[in-house]
């Protein structure tokens, strides 16, 4: 197809490097430097889209990020499909295919337009909520056919071949956006030696400066920005990331960069020196200062039909034919109420094409650039603007009225003129999103007509965000910023100061403040008025919203959908508010804005995820010893994050042992010989300060004061409720000096509550916490022979009985590591619990398994480590515990410590008369009538197995395992009065009508005094 809206000549592209793109099923054509958007516009493609609710053509309106209709479904493969991706986003690679999200059965002819078109007026704000509520039942099969009706793009349903990554940062100054004040900050940063990230979203660094009209230092205002980036890429200390957005803002200058590095390329897949070329790249990046140079976006106009593709932003229009060599129609109006959007004019005009008109809102207009389109024979209408668009797939005529902006109505006859396209532009809005996203409100300014950034610690504002909008200005101030950063950091030096360049200041007049154009007929009763294009949110739903009662404006944003969807509001936002300030009869001010947040633009969970890509929802986790575990066939089980070996099945003449057959064998090697399991994934948080002995005194239920250096202690952690949350053992590294262990699954969630309580309630403690379970790896060599292999890979250690007692804990070395060594058992049989720094342990694993072989050490897993520690009766927070059982329900009231001084976290609630009924489900064993029965975990338990359904539940069964040792079934359970009820027979009655029978027993079923010989 030809290009009939491309120019012969000027634009940035290489038009000796043509390039072939399928849009919609058609093939098209355009040039190396191309977007996706100005190769459509370039190709006369004016419908790219069908609007989010209502299906109306849309065509494209912006440049930039803030374009809201524009939205793509890439990719030629399943797997390759990303949807909502914008045009004006997507440089133009060979062989890009794309097609629009909706529109069916296509989007020139599309039947939900027709809904929209007939419908539009019966489909108000809050029409969803109202309609579809009833009957509830029928909600499923509503919501499929509104999702489909009104959805954008769609997920690819096959896995993503691309590769993604992740790269942590520092940096003394990050500048996000590199236009004119950015580029002007850097080079003033860059030159005093400090370190300097810049990045900015456009394909290009240079922002407006692209196609801007103005001189610098008397040259065009392109050659300065080249000049100005030659000279950055020489500095050592500068990194430039061009198609790099800054998408979140976090606490302490934390900001998160997504680079699109391939994304332009159509062959990213193939290697480059035998690795693959990533696609896009998250810079986790950490700044010490940040200059936001974000810029603005132009405000359009609302006005009525302002949706009809050939609608624009007036930069936008620019923008497309100084950068890209494209004008997007033939004949222009443009209305306006601001003298920047008259460059639109002049470009239109210099591209040869024809200006139907400028309609200017102010009654007298004064300007340099006024003054240039009077001089070239373009009409001016002034204290005028366009009251509606004319046309249905594409702008055929605008209509033009006289129009008082204050008393918000028309005051004048109205006039058509023909055109095929309306460039808007109702001032600019300084882009406060990063700003926001710490919580800081951004803060009006009658004198800019916008919000700008509120004090956010750590960020300098720079440039034309700061609601300074004259070139000569903006790099006045950049420049003055990037002091400030400097000063900050005390790298300031007076001797390499960098002056603004200069630039010749245009002669402007000030803005008429005017968001909705007044129609001839009411807001409700006019042709639809969009505010927030993508989400089609009009004038008259915001009207509507405030007569329903919605004044806030978080209110009226979630009751009309007004900056929702990847638009965040980027050019309806203010217009919005503005509305809705005139109909409430208050300032923009009084109503205020919304909270932007995180993500500025969407990411895609490829580049969130880096190369995790199986472990976006949950991340896996290993051990130090992973791989020997993969290595001797481990069968592996998740608890938490991590993965931990669940048991070791070896093949024996060929037959591979089922778990129960493994299980035993680990067993009985246990309670025979000997055996190692890998415990690092415990929790581990060290605990030092003055105060650490004080605050385990109120965390956990027993005492503290007196434990000394070198011994271990267990201990019980209740909820406030008085219910455990947690146990383990915590040993005394020093006089405050504490390291605490969890459970594995545990171990965030504790520490969490540490620092909970520690905050909110005795921040008069000093103490501090410090996660330390990846730093050490726990290996316990348990069993009748662990002394003996002790004694043969340590040198420096007494362990005789006497000289190291039981919860004891000393420090040696181990295989020639140095270790801490616990004198502590899970299991009831002597145990060492070795702990090293996670690095050298391998070296120590492989080493214990060298020595160990001629006493035949077994390594197990963690349903080994269950039964042997449930022969014994210890419990498992979690699974023997569900939030609801008390210390004194597990039989542990010996570990509770009611004559402490301070009230620890859950004595009250131990006190009260419900945590000490005789009826509460308590801890007790059972043991199956039957030997061979292993009872299943969560079977209901009865008293009663002959009564009426529904039965009286009075327990149920936390834990069942088969005992190899003891040749019988052994389950833990919970029972109401159980500890009362030694002896007593209790049925569970299964869903295929068999009930099992068993006795309630003590829950350590091992012989007490063949476990303390053996210990």
């Amino acid at each position: 197809m030809t290009q009939a809206n491309r120019l012969a000549k000027g634009g940035r592209i290489d038009r000796k490097r043509p390039l072939t793109f399928t849009y919609n099923g058609t093939r098209y054509t355009g040039f190396e430097g191309d977007t996706l958007a100005s190769a459509l516009l370039a190709n006369g493609v004016d419908i790219v889209n069908r609007s989010f609710k209502y299906s109306r053509p849309r065509g494209v309106v912006a440049a930039g990020a803030e374009e809201p209709n524009a939205l793509v479904q890439l990719g030629s493969t399943e797997s390759t499909q990303v949807p909502n991706v914008r045009a004006t986003q997507q440089a133009l690679y060979e062989g890009l295919v794309a097609k629009s999200t909706n529109g069916w059965p296509n989007v020139q002819r599309d039947l939900m337009g027709m809904v929209g078109k007939m419908g539009g007026g019966f489909m108000p704000p809050g029409f969803y909520y109202k309609t579809f509520m009833a009957p509830a039942s029928m909600w499923m099969t509503y919501e499929k056919y509104i999702r489909k009706g009104a959805g954008l793009g769609r997920s690819p349903r096959e896995n993503d071949p691309d590769t993604y990554d992740h790269l942590n940062q520092h940096c003394d100054v990050l500048i996000v956006g590199a236009g004119a004040a950015g580029l002007m900050s850097a080079l003033s940063a860059g030159r005093s030696g400090v370190r300097v990230i810049v990045c900015d979203e456009q394909e290009e660094m240079g922002g407006a400066l692209l196609d801007s009209r103005e001189l610098i230092d008397g040259k065009p205002a392109a050659r300065w920005v080249a000049e100005v980036l030659e000279e950055l890429t020489q500095l050592d200390n500068v990194e430039l990331l061009p198609r790099t957005t800054a998408n979140g803002l976090h606490d302490h200058n934390f900001v998160t960069l997504h680079e699109r590095r391939t994304e332009h390329v159509w062959d990213r897949a193939t290697p480059i020196n035998g690795r693959p070329q990533v696609r896009s790249r998250m810079h986790r990046v950490r700044a010490k200062r940040v200059i936001l140079a974000s810029g603005t976006h132009e405000r359009p106009l609302v006005y009525a039909n302002n949706d009809v593709p050939g609608n624009m932003v007036a930069g936008a229009v620019s923008t497309y034919i100084r950068r890209y060599g494209v004008v997007p129609g033939n004949t222009l109006v443009l209305t306006t109420t601001n003298d920047h959007a008259y460059r639109a004019a002049l470009d239109w005009h210099e591209a040869g094409r024809k200006v139907a008109a400028i309609v200017d809102a102010r009654k007298s207009p004064e300007g340099s650039l006024i003054d240039q389109a009077r001089d070239l024979g373009i009409k001016i209408i002034t204290g005028s603007a366009v009251i509606e668009g004319k046309g249905t797939n594409r702008v055929s005529g605008a209509c033009v009225a006289e129009i008082d902006p204050q008393g918000f109505k028309v005051t004048g006859k109205v006039q058509d003129i023909e055109c095929d396209t309306i460039a808007s532009s109702g001032g600019y809005s300084p882009v406060v999103h990063l700003s926001s996203h710490t919580g800081t409100r951004p803060q009006w300014r009658d004198d800019v007509l916008g919000f700008v950034p509120g004090d956010v610690r750590g960020l300098t504002p720079a440039g034309s965000v700061t609601g300074t909008f004259d070139l000569k200005s903006v790099l006045e101030n950049a420049a003055a910023a990037a002091e400030q950063a400097l000063s900050d950091l005390g790298s300031l030096d007076g001797s390499k100061k960098t002056e603004a360049p200069k630039v010749d200041a245009l002669k402007e007049g000030p803005s008429c403040e005017l968001y909705q154009v007044p129609h001839t007929k009411d807001t409700l009763r006019a042709p639809k008025q969009f505010v927030d294009f993508q989400n089609d949110v009009t004038a008259s739903a915001i009207d509507i919203a405030t007569r329903e009662g919605f004044e806030s404006i978080e209110h009226v944003k979630r009751y009309t959908a007004l900056g929702f969807g990847t638009d965040q509001g980027k050019l309806g936002n203010i217009n919005g508010m503005a509305i809705a300030a005139r109909i409430l009869k208050r300032s923009i001010p009084e109503v205020g804005t919304t909270v932007f947040r995180p993500n500025y633009t969407p990411v895609t969970f490829g580049a969130i995820a880096g190369r995790h890509c199986r472990e976006l929802f949950d991340p896996e986790r290993y051990t130090a010893m992973h791989q020997w575990h993969v290595e001797h066939g481990a069968e592996f089980e998740d608890v938490g994050q991590w993965k931990r070996p669940w048991y070791f099945p070896k093949t024996v003449n060929g037959k591979k042992e089922t778990m129960h057959e493994a299980v035993n064998r680990e067993c009985l090697a246990v309670r025979e010989k000997i055996g190692i399991l890998d415990a690092s994934t415990l929790g581990k948080i060290d605990i030092q300060g003055p105060d650490a002995r004080e605050f385990l005194n109120r965390v956990y239920t027993n005492k503290w004061a007196k434990l000394a250096p070198g011994r271990v202690r267990y201990g019980l952690m209740c909820k406030d409720d008085g219910m455990l949350m947690d146990d383990g053992t915590t040993s005394c590294l020093g006089e405050n000096h504490f390291l605490m262990t969890t459970t594995t699954g545990g171990a965030a969630s504790v520490l969490e509550w540490l620092e909970v309580w520690h905050q909110t309630e005795w921040p008069e403690l000093d103490v501090y916490f410090t996660s330390v379970t990846d730093h050490w790896a726990t290996m316990t060599v348990t069993g009748p022979d662990a002394r003996k292999l002790m004694e043969e890979v340590t040198t420096d250690l007494d362990l005789d009985r006497e000289s190291f007692k039981f919860m004891d804990w000393k420090e040696g070395t181990v295989a020639g590591v140095p270790a801490r060594i616990f004198r502590i058992s899970f299991t009831g049989e002597l145990a060492y619990e070795i702990n090293v720094q996670a690095n050298y342990a391998m070296k120590v694993w492989l080493e214990l398994f060298d020595k160990g072989e001629k006493y035949g050490l077994t390594p197990y897993g963690t349903e080994t480590m269950h039964v042997l520690r449930a022969e014994k009766g210890l419990i498992i927070a979690g699974q023997d515990t569900d939030g609801s059982v008390t210390p004194e329900d597990l039989g542990l009231q010996w570990a509770v410590g009611y004559d402490k001084p301070f009230e620890w976290i859950g004595k009250r609630a131990l006190t009260r008369p419900d945590t000490s009924r005789k009826d509460r489900k308590q801890f007790v064993g059972l043991k199956p009538k039957d030997p061979s029965v292993v009872l299943e975990e969560g079977a209901q338990i009865v008293f009663d197995p002959n009564q009426s359904i529904p039965m009286t539940m009075v327990g149920h069964v936390t834990s069942s395992y088969y005992s190899a040792h003891l040749k019988h079934g052994i389950a833990l359970a919970v029972v109401k009065g159980g500890h009362e009820r030694m002896g007593q027979t209790v049925y569970m009655p299964m869903v295929d009508g068999t009930v099992h029978e068993a006795e309630i027993v003590s829950p350590v079923f091992l012989d007490p005094k063949w476990e303390r010989q053996n210990v």
